[in-house]
């Protein structure tokens, strides 16, 4: 009866880390995709420390996550007393680092504010000088999303770097508006744009915009993130029961 039990619990332990592990697959093709994706996100990714950080940190876990399923399923299958008990020291050493992306979340929560957006801009942004990633990231995101500035045209009014390199403009031009929001679609007046224009200007700000736009994802992606992370913890401590009893059988 007992092994019979024993081995029911093998193969529950055998599901769980197949859930583990195609979502640590999943997390992986996305952390691969933010990093590599060729449509510009990239760039926004590469020019933010913070966001350069966390695309690393979803590939790693990803990678860990992925292995750790793999692991699992393997020990589960041939109770294999060095895979359980690699195992086993693997899933503290997830958790350990869940636990630090946790506290780290919490700290730099304040980096994704709309204040610091617009400190980093006004501080930094140099108007169309291609050859800064701050810049041409911004750049980017204005054409992209058809929007200006942080908050909007008014934030260029007080950016010393682009009123030095730009005195005689009002908005940069990746404010101004486009008959096709792309950096090789015309614009509708540049001129009138430049001078300040309202109507040849893209008058909402990005953060506005951007937030509008993912909003639906964001509160998506952390319902799931919370559930992934509820069902991660009792299979992981499943996991830990089941493995310790197979490693003491064997």
């Amino acid at each position: 009866m007992e092994g019979d039990c024993l081995s029911c619990m093998k193969y529950l332990m055998f599901v769980f880390n197949f859930v583990i592990f195609l979502g640590g697959a999943c997390l992986l093709g996305v952390g691969i995709w933010v990093i590599v994706d060729p449509t510009g996100f990239r760039e926004i990714v590469a020019a933010n420390p913070l966001l350069f950080t966390g695309a690393y940190i979803m590939l790693a876990m990803g990678a860990m996550l992925f292995l750790l399923g793999f692991l699992g399923c393997c020990g589960a299958v041939r109770e294999n007393k060095c895979l359980l008990l690699f195992f086993f020291m693997f899933i503290l050493l997830i958790f350990l680092a869940e636990l630090s992306a946790a506290i780290l979340a919490f700290i730099f929560k304040e980096n994704l504010t709309r204040e610091f957006f617009t400190k980093e801009l006004k501080k930094h942004y140099q108007g169309n000088n291609e050859t800064d990633v701050f810049s041409s990231t911004w750049n980017s995101v204005m054409i992209t999303f058809g929007c200006c500035g942080v908050n909007g045209p008014e934030d260029f009014e007080t950016a010393p770097h682009f009123r030095l390199l730009h005195s005689d403009d009002v908005v940069p031009e990746a404010c101004c508006q486009r008959e096709l929001q792309t950096r090789d679609g015309a614009f509708v007046s540049k001129e009138d744009c430049l001078m300040g224009k309202d109507m040849y200007q893209n008058r909402q700000g990005c953060y506005t915009v951007i937030l509008n736009s993912f909003e639906t994802y964001v509160y998506l992606a952390g319902a799931l993130a919370i559930g992934v992370l509820a069902i991660e913890s009792c299979g992981f401590i499943y996991d830990l029961r089941v493995s310790l009893q197979l490693v003491q059988r064997g």
